[in-house]
């Protein structure tokens, strides 16, 4: 099936043209970006010229940024073309929740990814904690925005989401594992004094479960998370790709695979099945959280 690829930037290069390359559902058949190609691919910088010039392109998929990724869906749809969507898959609940109506109007596929829900170890972790009781846990989601975001000021814009952009990926993972939903209690936001999104926070959620997610973290990254259960200790660790349990290695790698991959597989099948995935509730929490935390001011943030 032939799709287009929009917002050529490092996590589609990085990311998404491998995944579409190596899939045996898909044909990159063109891309619109202002700046970025893909080499042997027909390029446009402007959507609305991609959707006519292409009508046989029935899928699309976005890597733009929150804030304006909303009138390129909204096209998208409007032109009867299927939409997956990087995540988050808005600035705002709202306008999601117009995109998802909008797509059911149409008759449309819609996807909402949440790529780390992919982890090779994720759902070997739900199906281990179906039927137990969570008595506490502990996030901590700590990575380098320098590395992962060179020079990307866009990501401490208002919208931009600042260190909620990998912190969503954990709770898009504590969302599907846990056998009870959480709700959020409190939450503290470190805002550097030049900047309109947070750098680090700390959450605390139901269940005794806290979370810490930090964007400035040089050297080794840190995505783990522990549970307390009533059957012992079980862990996440590097982004949901290794599960242990009692402090036993039981399943999956240190290496981060295979992903998007997934995604892609997962967008085939929505398609060919006439359904939609768009579940929002690790987006829910975000909002929670900057609804009900503390702000506080540190140090300016340079790239």
């Amino acid at each position: 099936m032939k799709i287009a690829l929009v917002g050529i930037g490092k996590i589609a290069l990085d990311q998404h043209v491998p995944a579409l390359e190596a899939s045996p559902d898909w044909d990159l058949a063109a891309t619109v970006s202002r700046h970025g190609r893909v080499e042997g691919v027909e390029s446009f910088t402007d959507i609305a010229a991609m959707l006519d010039a292409r009508p046989d392109i029935p899928v699309v998929s976005l890597c733009l940024p929150p804030v304006p990724r909303f009138d390129a869906a909204q096209a998208v749809l409007r032109a009867g073309r299927h939409l997956m969507l990087e995540k988050p898959p808005g600035a705002t609940l709202a306008e999601v929740h117009a995109l998802c109506d909008l797509a059911e109007k149409q008759g449309v596929t819609i996807f909402a990814t949440w790529h780390s829900r992919m982890a090779m170890a994720v759902a070997a972790a739900r199906d281990w904690l179906a039927g137990r009781t969570v008595h506490e846990g502990r996030i901590t989601w700590r990575e380098d925005v320098r590395k992962w975001h060179p020079g990307q000021d866009w990501i401490f814009e208002a919208g931009g989401m600042g260190v909620f952009d990998p912190g969503i990926n954990a709770l898009s993972i504590l969302t599907a594992i846990l056998p009870e939903p959480v709700r959020l209690l409190s939450a503290d936001l470190d805002f550097p004094a030049n900047r309109q999104a947070p750098i680090a926070a700390r959450l605390r959620f139901s269940q005794q479960i806290e979370a810490d997610f930090d964007f400035r973290q040089e050297g080794p990254q840190t995505w783990d998370m522990e549970f307390q259960t009533d059957a012992g200790v079980m862990a996440l660790r590097m982004g949901g790709n290794r599960l242990e349990i009692g402090g036993r290695h039981v399943q999956g790698a240190d290496d981060i695979m295979g992903e998007y991959p997934a995604l892609y597989a997962r967008m085939a099948h929505l398609v060919a099945a006439g359904k939609s995935d768009a579940d929002l509730a690790p987006m829910v929490l975000v909002a929670d959280a900057f609804t009900l935390g503390r702000r506080n001011s540190v140090a300016e943030f340079h790239f």
